[in-house]
């Protein structure tokens, strides 16, 4: 962190490779640091100059009169590693390399990333083909964006890390034409060295750092974030990710951008909810949401006041919030009473939701009125400003009436500015008060809001289960039988089945389990049986010699092998069918959980956890899961059906992901469908599953 310390807060500064011409890429990084009033050493180091303005310039890094904190390598990939050596051997902390030309350009450029690593020793290094770091809290510019050529920037408390160099640079001049502050903003690009998480580490140790926005490509060491993101989150300082990659030809942009392998997006949903980051789901949220929690105000329930001089605003924001789940109560009689003792006459409309003070924008008291009685009424968790076409006329004045009523509450306060008025939303932004100019926007940013504040930190459990032995399992993919033995040794229950070769044989096992059971093949190499006739349900002791037969012909035909093994298996009814199933992938291990059955893929409802580096899930975790699907109504007894065995499906939950754990990458996949959920108290049972082991 000492050194982190220096590279985000340097006294001096070494530029390597520095130009004498500002219009150069090269010659930016000195201009800037001048520019922005950078209160420490600047050094350019280039052979064929003596000076660049007043500024002496030295030969190289050898002949500097001091240890630079933070050296900047302008220099090509081809000779960057030099630079990076002659600043280690000096003592540097960190530098910063902008060459591309490294990972992202396939082995060659590997192997140049690697040897740039090998020459840093244990200096750290930011990039390589990153465009810098800026921290406007202490007026330090470490970078050539040329967004760095507007004049001022207003600092504030939103911390940015991105994975690319040029949306750094589009989210700086962004925040600066909308009135956000920002604290540290910070280019990680091919992470060589220090990444992602190590500086969402730094900016939880940040005072001036309220709320921290990530820009993510892909994530490299998935336990190194998850434990800052869990710091960040447990700290109350909320974390914002904009992830890219959610289609196809993005997750391939992704990758040749900064060479590391993504995850699937689904499995970043996951890691994102276990660790109380907040997805943004379009860029534009990446500031919205992040400029509502810069205020630093709490919002506590789903019930919203939308304050309004002109309907149609009025209509797009409540439209916009109950479209995700936001409440628009109408005012409470208290409430209202002191609403209509503030503007008389038929031309307000103050009884209801939105509130329609039509005078609001011309009359400050009036406005200012409305905003306290608004955020006194427990009726309402937040407040939506709109501000019309009257009110950006003088929006100062509007601004400042907004302003001088948020010490009263710590409910959050936004604004919608309804036309085109970019002075206007800055201004009131700059004020304390989050302009936006979609209705839209104001819904993202609560619903961040309201899932930061509902978010809970996963509580440890005590483990107490001893390991299943495991070492007498083969290679390759496991029947279903064996599968089920598999699950068994876990304490996953499944139903009561006998392994027949033929009709007789199935005979015999159908009536030890009943009048009716379940007739399937066996087989390791077929995994969808259905699809290939492979099943039949609901067969009596009676038929199932004559259907063995006429089975094993259907697959033969459908799947040009004749089946020599079959399972007889007990009927299972009356019960839930959902599938249990485990996904790995470059961000790690996942448990799935979902609606079950044949269908399972078509309506794909389910949800996923990631599991931690060592253990399964939690039991609160296995339970949130169950909650989340849009099947749970099912288990909970929808319309009077009765509630299913939840404590039994938990279980079973649990021990599916300590399975998971136990045997690591030996086991490459796994799935129960169905897994029956049976009514509350009889358990659940495994009705079919599938396993494929890899070798010891």
């Amino acid at each position: 962190m000492q050194a982190l310390s220096r590279l985000l807060q340097p006294r001096s500064v070494a530029v390597i490779g520095a130009s004498g011409d500002p219009a150069k890429t090269a010659g930016r990084p000195v201009s800037y640091l001048l520019k922005h009033g950078f209160a420490g050493a600047i050094y350019p180091v280039n052979p064929k100059l003596d000076r660049i303005g007043e500024l002496r310039c030295y030969s190289n890094v050898a002949a500097l009169p001091e240890v630079p904190d933070v050296g900047i390598v302008l220099l090509g990939a081809e000779r960057a590693h030099i630079a990076v050596r002659e600043l280690a051997d000096r003592g540097a902390a960190a530098a910063i390399v902008l060459a591309s030309g490294y990972t992202e350009t396939g082995d060659e450029g590997a192997l140049r990333q690697q040897q740039l690593l090998e020459a840093a020793g244990n200096m750290r290094i930011l990039g390589p083909n990153t465009i810098g770091l800026v921290n406007l809290t202490d007026d330090i510019v470490l970078s050539a964006s040329g967004a760095l050529e507007i004049d001022h920037f207003r600092a504030g408390a939103i911390g940015v890390v991105s994975q690319s160099g040029g949306i750094l640079g589009a989210l700086l001049s962004r925040a600066s034409a909308r009135g956000i502050g920002l604290s540290k903003l910070v280019s990680t690009s091919n992470e060589v060295d220090l990444e992602l998480a190590d500086f969402v580490d730094a900016l939880v140790d940040d005072p001036a750092t309220r709320v921290i926005a990530l820009y993510i490509e892909a994530i490299r060491h998935p336990e190194k974030f998850r434990a800052a993101a869990l710091r960040a989150a447990r700290a109350g300082k909320p974390v914002v990710a904009f992830k890219i990659g959610r289609s196809e030809a993005g997750a391939k942009a992704a990758v040749s951008h900064t060479g590391a392998m993504a995850g699937a997006d689904r499995m970043y949903d996951a890691l994102f909810r276990q660790t109380g980051v907040i997805r943004a789901q379009t860029f534009g949220d990446l500031l919205d949401i992040p400029a509502a929690f810069a205020t630093g105000r709490v919002l506590r329930g789903r019930r919203v006041a939308v304050l309004t001089s002109t309907g149609g605003a009025g209509t797009l924001v409540s439209d916009s919030l109950g479209v995700s789940g936001f409440e628009t109560p109408v005012p409470d009689e208290q409430t209202a009473g002191a609403l209509r003792a503030l503007q008389s006459g038929d031309h307000a409309a103050l009884d209801r939701n939105p509130i329609d003070v039509t005078l609001a924008g011309l009359q400050p008291e009036l406005l200012r009125g409305a905003i306290r009685t608004l955020l006194a009424s427990p009726t309402y968790d937040a407040l939506v400003v709109i501000v019309g076409s009257s009110g950006v006329g003088r929006p100062e004045l509007m601004a400042g009436a907004i302003k001088e009523c948020l010490p009263l509450s710590d409910k959050p306060v936004l604004a919608y500015v309804s036309p085109h008025a970019p002075e206007a939303a800055s201004l009131l932004t700059q004020h304390g008060v989050p302009a936006f100019v979609a209705a839209e926007s104001c819904t993202a940013a609560l619903a961040g809001m309201l899932q930061a504040s509902q978010w809970q930190a996963p509580a440890a459990e005590p483990e107490g289960v001893a390991p299943v032995a495991t070492h007498d399992l083969p290679a390759g993919s496991l029947d279903e039988a064996q599968a089920k033995q598999l699950f068994s040794r876990f304490g996953i229950a499944c139903t009561r089945e006998s392994i027949v070769q033929s009709g007789a044989e199935a005979e015999r096992a159908a009536r030890k389990f009943g009048d009716r059971v379940v007739l399937k093949i066996l087989s390791s190499e077929i995994t969808h049986k259905s699809d290939v006739g492979g099943v039949a349900v609901n067969v009596s002791s009676e038929q199932i010699a004559a259907r063995l037969d006429a089975m094993a012909s259907e697959v033969e035909r459908n799947a040009g092998v004749r089946p020599a093994r079959f399972l007889v298996q007990e009927m299972v009814s009356g019960g839930t069918e959902l599938i249990l199933g485990m996904h790995r992938d470059a961000l790690g291990t996942a448990i799935l959980l979902g609606m079950g059955g044949v269908t399972a893929e078509l309506f794909k409802d389910t949800t996923m956890r990631l599991l931690p580096a060592e253990g399964g899930l939690t039991r609160s975790e296995a339970l949130a899961m169950a909650r989340e699907l849009k099947t749970w109504p099912l288990l909970d007894g929808f319309r009077g059906r009765p509630k299913a065995d939840v404590q039994a499906l938990v279980d079973v939950i649990v021990a599916f992901s300590r399975m998971a754990d136990q045997l690591g990458d030996r086991l490459i996949e796994a799935e129960i469908n169905p897994v029956f959920v049976l009514q509350e108290g009889r358990g659940v049972r495994a009705a079919d599953g599938y396993a494929r082991m890899g070798l010891g």
